[in-house]
């Protein structure tokens, strides 16, 4: 395989909604404050990563690595089989790397495994042995040295090959080429591309998307999607699991590639995005960042990310989502997060049944964007912290060692917020039943935590440092457990 040099740009062009943009953008930045974040050391506490639900041994690659790894594959199916590493790679690339299987069945039946990957078994005579022949394509007389023939024995003038082979790259295509002939299915190999290709621009290309459907189609690897990285991540564990570029720092989902989305599973976090996307306009209105307080009414802006409120007029307490009296809020179950479902709705009247439908959607939608919104505001509650210890720090009033600990809470606050946010996806596609309850009950337990923990990181001064790290236990423990429970692997 040769060595290539993604561009920026052509790296951007070959990546698809999984790999790049889905999701909220962003939040990476939790996993990189330690100690919460950063990469997993596999040699460090080997029993502490195993009982972390999120664990995953994984490498970060750069081009060059990539290259040789798949090369050893191509080299090692070729001296096996005795074919050329150009139709090696096909086949590799049709049945994405399984090298051991394709031996097993090469050698148990090669025709029916080459026929499987549009290789033909057999190459057939040149057509075009004589001195002259007609290219059916430009209609045009050349001598036989003009000419390349396919395995198919499809044979056409070396210009025609060409051309049709630069359209085919144009259109983003390199591995799916075929032949030109009608009805005829068979691929083209790498070698017989590159072996009539004449601009090197066109040759350059062919190779960089050659590379990115051989990664694309290798199931140990994944191309990062941090903007215009080249590291490919490569890991075992074939799983929704959270990992790290070691370049850029981007976490995301091995599996599906998008924003990391734990307890949601690739497939449900795929259908909540694309509705979520497609109700838009519909859930426009609860964006607002503005509510009236329940008690004296007045207007009120959320300007944390605790959704435990405190009028400034009346001082009542009450919850920013249901407005209802945070005292009575959570005393045996957060209620707020749990949707009720009306018992009786099969039976009513297709309109109301719509109106039902809306109605738990924007529920989940709203605690959704809420969360998300809550990341981002106190991210700007860390800010206003770090600016309140460096004035201590300057007026001799401790170190920074001194305030570490409010660091830790705040990425720890970040990371079950996080998770807590991606509950939502997950329990609106769930079933009724007693699982659905448990998850719901979890959820709920979580969500108290998390709040009273933001509470206490947003009065730090004023908050024991003993009862903050308490508080940051408790919302940590709530969050593993619900993840070791409801967490696919």
């Amino acid at each position: 395989m040769n060595s290539i040099e993604m561009s920026g740009e052509e790296y951007d062009s070959e990546m698809d909604c999984s790999d790049s943009d889905c999701g909220d953008p962003g939040y990476e930045d939790y996993y990189n404050v330690q100690p919460w974040g950063g990469e997993v050391d596999n040699d460090v506490d080997p029993d502490q990563n195993r009982r972390d639900p999120e664990f995953a041994v994984y490498d970060c690659l750069r081009v060059d690595e990539v290259e040789r790894l798949l090369n050893e594959n191509v080299e090692v199916l070729s001296n096996n089989l005795r074919i050329t590493p150009s139709l090696a790679k096909v086949l590799l690339h049709a049945h994405n790397w399984a090298l051991q299987d394709i031996i097993s069945k090469y050698r148990t039946n090669a025709s029916n495994l080459l026929t499987s990957s549009k290789i033909r078994p057999v190459p057939l005579v040149d057509s075009t042995s004589g001195t002259k022949g007609l290219c059916s394509v430009c209609v045009t007389v050349h001598r036989a040295d003009k000419f390349s023939t396919l395995m198919c024995g499809h044979s056409f003038c070396k210009d025609c090959w060409c051309m049709h082979f630069e359209v085919q790259i144009t259109q983003g295509i390199s591995t799916g080429i075929s032949c030109m002939a009608q009805d005829c299915d068979v691929l083209v190999p790498e070698d017989f591309v590159l072996s009539l290709l004449t601009k090197p621009n066109m040759r350059e290309k062919y190779q960089q998307f050659a590379f990115c459907d051989y990664v694309k189609s290798h199931p140990q690897l994944r191309f990062c999607p941090g903007p215009n990285c080249q590291i490919v991540l490569r890991s075992k564990e074939q799983r929704a699991k959270r990992v790290m570029c070691s370049s850029c720092k981007t976490v995301f989902c091995f599996r599906c590639g998008m924003d990391y989305h734990a307890p949601t599973d690739c497939n449900t976090i795929k259908k909540w995005l694309t509705k979520c996307a497609d109700d838009s306009e519909t859930a426009n209105y609860i964006s607002a960042h503005t509510k009236d307080c329940p008690k004296c009414h007045i207007c009120i802006e959320k300007n944390g990310g605790c959704n435990h409120m405190q009028c400034y007029n009346c001082k009542h307490d009450f919850c920013w989502m249901c407005l209802h009296n945070w005292k009575l809020h959570g005393s045996e179950y957060y209620e707020c997060s749990r949707y009720k479902e009306n018992p009786n709705i099969a039976h009513e009247s297709v309109h109301a049944q719509a109106r039902e439908a809306l109605k738990k959607y924007l529920h989940y939608y709203e605690r959704w964007e809420n969360h998300s919104k809550s990341l981002k505001l106190e991210e700007q509650t860390l800010e206003g912290i770090k600016m309140r210890i460096n004035k201590k720090v300057m007026t001799a009033s401790g170190t920074w060692i001194d305030w570490q600990h409010l660091f830790e809470a705040a990425s720890l606050l970040a990371r079950c917020r996080y998770t807590l946010q991606y509950t939502y996806p997950y329990a609106y596609y769930m079933e009724a039943g007693p699982r659905k309850e448990l998850f719901e009950y979890q959820q709920a337990q979580l969500e108290a935590e998390i709040e009273n923990l933001s509470w206490k990181i947003e009065r730090a001064e004023t908050t024991d440092r003993g009862d903050l790290e308490n508080q940051m236990d408790i919302a940590e423990k709530r969050r593993v457990t619900l993840l070791k429970d409801f967490l696919e692997v």
